[in-house]
């Protein structure tokens, strides 16, 4: 169950950004079949956003669950705003816009209504009130069934939900990315809802895959992240490193542990790890079947301590409605 509004989703989620833009070219094809195959292995949760692709990942999403809504809780976004060239135009949530973000959502995916229908970003010049409140609105219209916000400050979220009920929060969570610890969890936990964490394996780079940033495809957004460059890359190297080392003991891999750790975050936490092929989609899902105990805690702990990740999350942040990181082009 995701938070106590009734949305029942599965312990894994599915993240389809990359399957479109950002981390290198993808084929179509193979991604359509790992949604498929994802679905297939009891997968419920589809998370998307208009802004992929931009506007062709929903395109993509619905195609591969034509025939297949009735197994699906379909997530995605809206108000991180770009052109049709691809340029990013900034964020909006003025309530004219989410009704119209929306109708365009319904149509590129194909269906007559969002499960989970995000604020992808809050737009510090729109009161919160009023932007949920056209969401809410959606939901009396039964195009949204449940309401989220991504990345938002804990005040954001308090101030939103009293406006209407908020079923989940979005934010980076992963070992390598620790800040939502502490008050937003906090938050969250206290008025019920629940917490999709994204990024849970570090943007991939808690995999294990990459030696160094030539790894990466050149079109490959992360070769310009301040995690993946120079000596961040190599301090960020040297954690990987370690939790390799437990995995290997456990007999899993990287990943697996990584997802494994979040996993073990409590039953309102649902990572939503992305991927472009069905071989490590079959990797992620035999993650939740890993157990951790007290003691594998405790090394992963200090395998990772809070903090101990080198370089920002995003190549540029400023702060909306007091703490929330803002990228500046991808977003989760």
């Amino acid at each position: 169950m995701l938070g106590d509004r009734g949305l029942e989703v599965s312990s894994l989620g599915l993240g389809c950004m990359g399957m479109s833009e950002f981390y290198g070219t993808a084929d179509a094809d193979e991604a359509i079949a790992t949604i498929r195959r994802a679905l297939g292995l009891g997968i419920t949760l589809l998370d998307t956003a208009d802004m992929y692709g931009p506007f062709t990942n929903e395109e993509l999403v619905g195609r591969a669950i034509q025939g297949r809504r009735d197994q699906v809780v379909l997530a995605t976004k809206f108000g991180n705003v770009r052109s049709e060239d691809g340029g990013f135009l900034g964020v909006d949530g003025r309530p004219e816009y989410v009704r119209d973000a929306c109708e365009a959502s319904l149509r590129r995916l194909g269906v007559d209504h969002i499960d989970l229908y995000y604020q992808h970003r809050a737009d510090p010049d729109v009161p919160i009130e009023e932007t949920v409140g056209a969401m809410a609105r959606l939901v009396e219209e039964g195009k949204v069934r449940h309401l989220g916000l991504s990345e938002a400050a804990p005040e954001t979220v308090r101030r939103a939900h009293a406006e209407h009920p908020i079923t989940a929060l979005q934010t980076e969570w992963s070992l390598w990315s620790r800040f939502a610890e502490g008050e937003i969890l906090d938050t969250v936990r206290e008025l019920g809802i629940g917490f999709v964490a994204y990024s849970p394996l570090g943007r991939g780079f808690l995999t294990g895959r990459f030696e160094s940033p030539e790894d990466l495809p050149e079109d490959d957004w992360r070769r310009g992240h301040p995690r993946f460059v120079g000596e961040s890359f190599r301090c960020n190297l040297e954690l990987v490193e370690r939790v390799e080392e437990i995995a290997d003991e456990k007999g899993v891999t990287a990943a697996q542990l990584a997802l494994a750790w979040v996993l073990s975050r409590g039953e309102d936490v649902v990572p939503i790890p992305g991927t472009t092929s069905r071989e490590h989609l079959e990797e992620n899902v035999a993650a939740t079947r890993i157990e951790l105990g007290d003691r594998d805690l405790e090394r992963v702990e200090e395998a990772c301590p809070p903090g101990a990740t080198a370089g920002d999350r995003y190549p540029s942040m400023d702060t909306v409605n007091g703490v929330t990181p803002r990228p500046q082009g991808v977003s989760g």
